[in-house]
């Protein structure tokens, strides 16, 4: 495989599955929204002056059916990873949904009808695999794996979670109904680390900037995510793209632990120098005030308290897959918001 393209690669995890692969010396398709804003993808560009690989851009639009056909056409394989993650949000239909769903229903057909499309790696997500943190001990599981799907969410509740399942059975849907190309998928946890351009409006970077700025100082939820250096979905991306054995889902968390856990991590790193949490909010407390940080109550009471774990076997061993220490992750994460201001 020679020409890769790439959806949302002007994205937080996008950029980093773009800088790989220039560094490994494939031309890499990219598609933007506008090719006259060239302010969002210039960091880009001065990456293929310094390695071997070589960056074109398309324009294309995840709701406009046939914009993805040019990029693909010619392509050797798609790594589609453009789709909303966004809490502030006003339509949870049409901001979030549809994106995620008719984006990989058009970005799949291109690949379809591309005719040279051999491979789809496609960035789904743990929110795909359950939908709020109490569904482990509501199904009576010890953990969940690839073969567990989201059965919990909606459009009124974690719709985030609901446009990433019915995004990601879209997608298997399409892969079965042709032979042309095979379609792996990448489940990651929640991503943290640095921005590749400094800026990204990610409710990673907005959680991390919250944290950072004393919004938890009262205390931190005791919400418990699986966790991910995004420099490491990248490597996963690529890993699922290059190697022949790739096959089916891959669950992706380096670290599973609580928001608070990780302020305590931090607060070993940086000392006294942010306003980190000196303690775990009050489930009540968290109710009552959920709305401040875009979270309602039903959320809350599913979600805070409720341990959650994940096997992540599959990925290290067909894949082997390596994760950076999440102390690296969220040292290189803060430096580059600190720079960034």
């Amino acid at each position: 495989m020679k020409t890769i393209l790439v959806t949302g690669g002007t994205g937080y995890i996008g950029s980093w599955v773009v800088k790989e692969l220039l560094e490994k010396g494939y031309t890499v398709r990219m598609t933007v929204r506008d090719k006259n804003q060239t302010h969002k993808f210039s960091y880009l560009e001065s990456l293929v002056r310094s390695g071997n690989g070589k960056l074109e851009i398309f324009e294309a639009n995840l709701l406009k059916e046939g914009s993805f056909d040019e990029a693909a056409k010619g392509a050797d394989a798609v790594v589609h990873v453009a789709s909303p993650f966004t809490l502030r949000f006003k339509d949870a239909q049409k901001d979030l949904v549809d994106p995620a769903l008719l984006g990989t229903r058009n970005v799949l057909n291109a690949a379809t009808r591309s005719g040279t499309v051999k491979k789809v790696v496609l960035t789904s997500s743990v929110a795909a695999v359950h939908g709020d943190n109490i569904d482990m001990q509501e199904q009576g599981l010890d953990e969940f794996t690839e073969e567990h799907f989201n059965t919990t969410s909606s459009v009124t509740h974690q719709p985030y979670s609901y446009s990433k399942v019915v995004a990601e059975k879209e997608a298997w849907k399409i892969a079965k109904e042709q032979n042309n190309w095979k379609l792996v998928v990448i489940n990651p946890s929640f991503v943290l680390g640095p921005t590749l351009n400094g800026s990204s409006d990610s409710e990673s970077i907005n959680l991390m900037k919250d944290i950072m700025k004393g919004k938890f100082f009262l205390g931190a939820p005791d919400l418990h995510f699986g966790f991910i250096d995004v420099r490491d979905v990248a490597k996963a991306h690529i890993l699922a793209l290059e190697k022949e054995n790739a096959k089916g889902r891959h669950i992706l968390a380096g670290k599973t632990m609580s928001v608070y856990d990780m302020t305590r991590i931090m607060k070993k790193i940086f000392g006294n120098k942010y306003l980190l949490p000196a303690m775990k909010a009050p489930k009540t407390l968290m109710i009552l005030i959920g709305r401040l940080f875009n979270v309602t109550p039903q959320f809350v009471k599913r979600n805070v308290g409720y341990p959650i774990r994940y096997n992540t076997s599959k990925i290290e061993t067909e894949l082997g897959m390596t994760y950076i220490p999440i102390e690296v992750t969220l040292k290189d994460m803060v430096e580059r918001i600190e720079n960034e201001d």
